[in-house]
């Protein structure tokens, strides 16, 4: 509308302009020679004009109307799944026709001119993740040998959830993973394929590589978890969190992040540290009066915190990590945080201080690459692509066909989220998949060359050791200077 009236009020002074100055003097004059020419010069003038205003109007106006239809259309054809706890389905079991045939039929690709985006690179470690199985594939002993430590098994089969719980994980871990997997078949509805899995919701990874390795080795379990590290082989997957952690009144991750952006503009922040294992109180910078808290996080060996800490737009100062999670792997030191010795921690953050006070835009560089890669690679999009890709590539790799086991119960959306209250069931809601994705997944990366990915480790290694080279360096100097 502001469109049409800045073009009509345009016309009008054009039509204005040219009524004062030329057609109202011929009439005036009294005897004007070849007025009848003028007459019709300025006629066709002004058709030629006003054919001009509305051509240009036409022009702007039509594509916005095109477009409002095109997505009252979308919105109109988008198929949702709706959550049935009526009265009646307080039982526990799920609709018999929970994804219609429809739905497994739909074609999620996208057309050639819209081709699906490339997943970000961290995606290449569900390659590594998966190669001890590559040569021998996954067979059902090995599944069997995972649940030593599992809380529960897992089975897709035909799109559908089972579930054979062993032991009641840690708060509400394996509730919120559970309800996590089965948003993502909602969805993307009958595109995984049949699969089993045992998973275990503890802190710290179990499958030990050395345990598997030389001449007469066995293949190892594959055991799925939050967490690894370089010595072991546990399959990590999305934490729990990304779909709620009521305990803490941590909303699910998709509201979050838009609530973490929305703050970054408005709250000024420091440097934030990040500590896997142990808290620190505060550290004060006597010389510019600045103290910089630290926030408190305990865990017994990984921690969930992470990706709030790296979304904040400020520089995190991570003490070196010993355990890694299904995207910090794709994480730069000096790009998206500073490293801290984990052998001098207050020395350590000290000088990082000093050197953010004193580098104070290369600083905030830091920080917003890290709260960029927060925000544009890790949100729920990604997060679901994760898991779609990581248990396609995990089921490519059976050598038998997974069964329902007969002590498994179905699972579905209505069986979690009807029964339960509180933060719990206000989670669940928020994070409740509508309905089937209108795109396709991202296309998975290939797995990393063996010599860029030896590169790649030996860069992020260099860039720790240039930083304990110049705190080395920095302290020396202060004890030269004492």
């Amino acid at each position: 509308m502001q469109r049409f009236q800045r073009y009509s009020s345009y016309g009008s002074e054009i039509y204005r302009h040219f009524t004062e100055t030329f057609w109202r003097p011929l009439f005036i004059m009294k005897d004007p020679p070849g007025r009848s020419s003028l007459v019709l010069f300025f006629f066709f003038l002004l058709l030629f004009l006003g054919a001009f205003v509305s051509t240009h109007l036409l022009d702007n106006t039509v594509p916005s109307i095109t477009q409002n239809s095109q997505q009252e259309t979308s919105q109109t054809n988008k198929i949702e799944i709706p959550l049935n706890c009526s009265a009646g389905n307080l039982t526990r079991t799920c609709p018999a026709n929970y994804y219609p045939k429809e739905l497994h039929r739909q074609d999620l690709g996208r057309s050639s001119a819209s081709p699906a985006p490339t997943c970000p690179d961290y995606f290449r470690w569900i390659h590594e993740d998966l190669r001890p199985w590559r040569e021998t594939g996954i067979t059902k002993d090995m599944v069997e040998r995972a649940n030593r430590t599992a809380n529960f098994r897992l089975v897709i089969v035909k799109g559908k959830a089972y579930v054979e719980q062993y032991q009641k994980a840690f708060q509400t871990r394996d509730v919120f993973t559970l309800w996590g997997i089965l948003q993502l078949l909602r969805r993307y509805p009958g595109k995984l394929p049949d699969l089993e899995l045992m998973f275990d919701c503890v802190d710290w990874p179990v499958i030990i590589s050395s345990d598997y390795s030389g001449p007469n080795a066995t293949a190892p379990p594959p055991l799925f978890r939050y967490c690894g590290n370089n010595a072991t082989l546990d399959i990590v997957f999305p934490d729990w969190s990304f779909w709620g952690w009521a305990e803490t009144n941590i909303k699910p991750w998709e509201g979050l992040l838009r609530e973490l952006k929305e703050g970054n503009k408005t709250i000024r922040t420091g440097m934030p540290v990040y500590m896997p294992r142990i808290g620190l109180k505060r550290h004060n910078k006597g010389s510019s009066n600045q103290t910089w808290l630290a926030n408190v996080f305990i865990g017994s060996a990984w921690s969930v915190s992470e990706k709030y800490i790296l979304a904040c737009d400020s520089v995190t100062l991570m003490v070196k990590p010993h355990y890694y999670d299904f995207f910090t792997r794709g994480l730069m030191p000096l790009h998206h945080y500073w490293p801290i010795r984990d052998d001098d921690k207050c020395k350590s953050i000290k000088f990082a201080v000093d050197w953010g006070n004193s580098h104070k835009r290369k600083a905030q560089t830091i920080g917003k690459a890290a709260s960029n890669f927060i925000q544009e690679d890790l949100n729920m999009d990604f997060v679901y692509d994760y898991m779609f890709h990581l248990l396609n590539e995990y089921a490519k790799l059976f050598q038998y066909k997974p069964t329902v086991p007969q002590e498994a119960i179905e699972l579905c959306s209505e069986t979690m989220a009807c029964p339960v209250e509180g933060l719990e069931k206000k989670f669940m809601m928020e994070s409740l998949v509508k309905g089937p994705a209108d795109s396709s997944p991202c296309t998975m990366p290939p797995s990393y060359d063996p010599h860029f990915l030896y590169s790649f480790l030996r860069i992020k290694e260099n860039s720790i050791q240039q930083v304990e080279l110049r705190e080395k360096k920095y302290w020396e100097n202060q004890t030269v200077h004492i």
